[in-house]
């Protein structure tokens, strides 16, 4: 299945894409995708909704928002320099285990919203990323049973103001965190519908210029592992995303460093989980 959200932001209402391709309204299965819906095996219970009521489900207008794809989640744990190419271009050591950060769960937002870049930010970043959402309460999970806690796959960008996270104290939550920095969807797809999350074509431009372009698969540390490994050092809930890491092509690596102003346009898609697309904003123009 392929869970999705729309509507104006404080309304959002869930949805499914269709095979089809079809957007439709899921307001009746009375759920939205939560930490609720995961852990009570809510995907299951929603496949057989969707069997039964899909047809006759109302259609979401194409000029309707896009909203994040899955409700707001207790935490978002990021992944740093888990590919050699952008640890080597951003002249760090491979990491011998996987680099944990947090975003602010404020940061989420729809993958067509406007990015805003943050009052006294000049250095904002892009970086497309495969983010997991766990299906269930997971501690210590071995990396054999890790798949299994998890409900699905999206899209994110794990955008980075970089002054803020390099030059105030080196706490790189504090570039990661700005308003509308982790837009997520367009939707979630199952695990069912990704058997190759691991090798999945990825990429992002910036006007129209190639910026980042690799596979899920230059991942140092995958999936399973990650899973694993961060449910070692705290409980994840139902709901809750882990987002894997970048490739090699961010803004902080061109030389000079390339970021990003009011007007651009950031495009970034990962195959089988769709793609977005956001203009930059200054603060006070949202």
């Amino acid at each position: 299945m392929k869970l999705c959200r729309f509507g104006a932001r404080g309304a959002e209402k869930a949805g499914l894409i269709l095979r089809d391709g079809a957007r439709v309204d899921a307001s009746a299965f009375g759920e939205d995708w939560d930490e609720r819906f995961f852990g009570s095996d809510g995907p299951t219970r929603l496949a057989a909704w969707e069997l039964a009521n899909a047809a006759r489900a109302p259609r979401v207008a194409a000029d309707v928002r896009v909203a994040s794809a899955i409700a707001r989640p207790s935490k978002i744990i990021c992944i740093g320099l888990n590919y050699v190419d952008h640890a080597r271009e951003t002249g760090a050591t491979i990491p011998k285990e996987p680099i944990i950060f947090f975003k602010a769960t404020t940061a989420f937002s729809g993958p067509g919203d406007p990015l805003i870049l943050p009052r006294g930010g000049e250095k904002t970043d892009w970086e497309v990323e495969l983010a997991v959402v766990i299906g269930k309460i997971t501690r210590y999970v071995s990396v054999d049973d890790a798949l299994s806690h998890v409900a699905g796959f999206a899209l994110h960008n794990d955008y980075s103001e970089r002054g803020f996270q390099m030059e105030r104290g080196g706490q790189w939550s504090k570039g990661k965190s700005a308003d509308s920095f982790a837009p997520f969807g367009p939707f979630l797809a199952t695990v069912d519908e990704m058997p190759n999350f691991g090798h999945l074509p990825m990429w992002l431009d910036v006007n129209g210029q190639r910026k980042q372009q690799s596979n899920t698969s230059n991942m140092i540390f995958d999936v399973p592992f990650l899973v694993s490994y961060v449910s070692q050092f705290m409980t994840l809930l139902p709901g809750d995303v882990i987002s894997t890491g970048t490739p090699a092509g961010v803004g902080l690596a061109h030389k000079p460093p390339q970021y990003l102003r009011a007007g651009d346009v950031v495009a970034w898609g990962i195959e089988g989980l769709g793609q977005a697309s956001q203009q930059v904003i200054e603060e006070n123009a949202r």
